[in-house]
């Protein structure tokens, strides 16, 4: 279908909402396509980053963590990947989400009960099993929770915490309810900010922490669409919260934004030379 679409003459342009890998074949296919340049409005996904400082409120902080992380089975583009806790309060916090992580439902969605159900289909909780085994080669694995005979029908991924030796070693979106956890130290937030802009993702952020200036360092240092403070990452109300990102994780205007509309027009001037009228006249218009 995709092959087709992008072919055709009636094609204005193209709005998609998916994997950063999706979206860049789509640019490749509308760049070799024969007639006008058309323009991509991409939403794609993110190694997004939640840092937790040593002045969080740590029983927030998990429960943060357990909604962004693993809520939805951790497959939003927004979800929370890479962990950042500060070497102050790393043991504590660990020893809480694992706590926290073994009280998780993981059953049927359509259940009120359950905290976590499957991934979308077979191919991908292979790819995260995967993911898994590769990350447990080079990394530790923390906490995986346990899965059981009832799980056996589903694509179902066990909410996984793994702790990397840096920011470095994640460097694909692992769209699943996996955690990857990196120490930092006191005065790091620099490096910390500096870690999240070498991905190349810029699409959501996260920061627990009771002093201003820490997320106000990182608000500057940090190039995301989205920064949240003490709350959860995930559930941007479009209109209320525009939400899209930039670098690898989008291409522009949020949705939800005063400028979203106007990526679907295009602007066209009309200059009128009116010499009755005392001057040239410019009009600006949008067309869709």
């Amino acid at each position: 279908f995709g092959d087709a679409a992008w072919k055709a003459p009636q094609l204005a342009g193209v709005a998609f909402t998916g994997s950063t890998r999706t979206a860049k074949a789509i640019n490749r296919a509308l760049a070799q396509r024969e007639g006008a340049i058309l323009p991509l409005i991409a939403e794609t996904g993110g190694i997004n980053a939640m840092v937790v400082d040593s002045s969080a409120l740590l029983e927030q902080a998990v429960d943060d963590v357990l909604l962004s992380g693993f809520g939805s089975a951790g497959q939003r583009c927004s979800a929370l990947r890479l962990l950042f806790v500060q070497h102050d309060v790393a043991d504590r916090l660990v020893a809480l989400l694992r706590g926290a992580m073994d009280e998780l439902v993981i059953g049927d969605p359509a259940d009120p009960a359950t905290d976590v159900g499957p991934v979308i289909d077979a191919a991908a909780r292979a790819a995260l099993e995967r993911h898994v085994a590769g990350m447990a080669a080079k990394a530790t694995v923390l906490h995986r929770c346990r899965l059981d005979a009832r799980h056996a029908g589903g694509d179902f991924v066990a909410p996984t915490l793994i702790e990397l030796r840096d920011a470095a070693q994640l460097d694909v979106e692992a769209f699943g309810p996996i955690v990857h956890l990196v120490r930092f130290p006191a005065g790091g937030l620099e490096a910390v900010a500096r870690a999240i802009r070498d991905s190349g993702y810029g699409l959501t952020l996260g920061v627990q922490t009771r002093l201003d200036a820490h997320w106000q360092l990182l608000q500057a240092h940090a190039r995301v669409g989205n920064l949240y403070v003490n709350r959860g990452m995930t559930g941007a109300v479009v209109g209320t919260q525009p939400f899209g990102g930039e670098g690898l994780s989008g291409t522009g205007p949020k949705a939800g934004g005063p400028h979203y509309l106007l990526r679907f027009a295009v602007e066209r001037c009309l200059t009128v030379n009116t010499v009755a009228a005392g001057g040239n006249t410019t009009l600006l218009s949008l067309a869709p």
